[in-house]
């Protein structure tokens, strides 16, 4: 999945479903079940903030994907800064891009 595709289906939710941002955020959300997507910036550092996320995303059955850069993470989610993660609630019209994209 390219960043794009990912930033395109971030961007969808926001105005469609529901987002969470920020790490501490992300993770609640994991650990209550409620994630379906969880997006993390592979520039953030110190890595220990998001290392994590991956094992947590895996044990609850959401979807995990890395990209670039933190502040396009953060523009897709409409917020003026970079963040670290950002975690998908609900997708709204972005379901349907979640799926042709797992289909490639």
């Amino acid at each position: 999945m390219g960043d794009e595709a990912v930033y395109e289906i971030i961007e969808v939710a926001k105005k469609s479903g529901k987002l969470k941002k920020g790490c501490n955020e992300v993770t609640k959300a994991l650990e209550k079940g409620k994630a379906k997507l969880v997006v993390v910036a592979k520039d953030t550092t110190p890595k220990e903030i998001i290392m994590h996320l991956p094992l947590l995303a895996k044990e609850k059955g959401a979807r995990y994907v890395e990209v670039e850069k933190k502040e396009e993470l953060g523009a897709a989610a409409g917020i003026p800064l970079g963040t670290a993660a950002v975690a998908v609630i609900e997708l709204g019209e972005a379901g349907e891009l979640l799926k042709q994209l797992g289909n490639e």
